[in-house]
């Protein structure tokens, strides 16, 4: 009899637990458990924004959900900036955990914020439209295609859920008290076609590790989007 586990997947920067409608389908079709939260401020808790959330709230968003639901050995899962909460996640309560998977993350270690690692022009750019759009509480979503994103009603379908992003969750640092992964195995996922550029330096320093488990697929930054299928193939050989 295969295998099955239980998976928590943990979306990135503007998306929600929506955006992995299509591999939860697969996923549970196969007989695994599956649990999407979304995260505080984001998708369809977009209500519960506020100024000073961060990474951790998000961390906590996601230990609640493991606590209330009773779950162990998980495959916690986080695509893009939903990553660097799982690395929270791990740095608490790593005996819940049987794998980490980074799906395309720019990963933080500790002290490290999203902005830090990003581009000077593009933090400018960020700041700048979230002051204009919002008086600087959130950063509005870009365009489908940033996310690899090409397909008509896909990319409608984006414009539609995409929600603005709580500025102060990429300008404060990520806090961990262990090394990264806390001691759990540790899976990247690059996405290779379209490479999405601000995750690169992270892919090339992932290849050079030698406690962690690198995998490219062939898909754009929102593979769960793109490639369902073959996300989905790709984490339970993972798990």
């Amino acid at each position: 009899m295969p295998s099955t586990y239980t998976f928590v997947l943990v979306h990135g920067a503007w998306h929600g637990a929506w955006c992995w409608r299509r591999v939860i389908s697969i996923l549970r079709s196969a007989g695994h458990t599956v649990f999407a939260p979304t995260l505080t401020g984001f998708g369809e808790r977009v209500h519960l924004i506020r100024p000073d959330l961060t990474i951790e709230d998000f961390a906590t968003d996601i230990v609640n959900v493991i606590t209330a639901e009773e779950l162990n050995d998980i495959i916690l899962v986080g695509h893009s900036f939903g990553g660097n909460p799982i690395s929270v996640v791990a740095d608490r309560a790593p005996e819940r955990l049987k794998q980490l998977v980074y799906i395309d993350t720019v990963l933080l270690q500790n002290g490290e914020s999203a902005f830090s690692r990003l581009d000077p022009s593009i933090v400018a750019q960020r700041i700048e439209l979230a002051e204009k759009s919002s008086g600087g509480l959130t950063i509005p979503p870009p365009s489908p295609e940033a996310f690899g994103v090409t397909d008509a009603a896909d990319a409608e379908w984006l414009r539609r859920q995409l929600t603005p992003l709580p500025l102060n969750c990429y300008r404060a640092p990520i806090h961990l008290k262990h090394p990264l992964g806390n001691g759990v195995n540790k899976t990247y996922i690059a996405c290779t076609n379209p490479v999405y550029h601000p995750a690169v330096p992270t892919h090339e320093w992932v290849k050079m590790q030698t406690d962690w488990h690198y995998v490219e697929i062939s898909t754009g930054h929102d593979a769960m989007v793109t490639s369902p299928e073959g996300l989905s193939e790709t984490l339970i050989r993972c798990a």
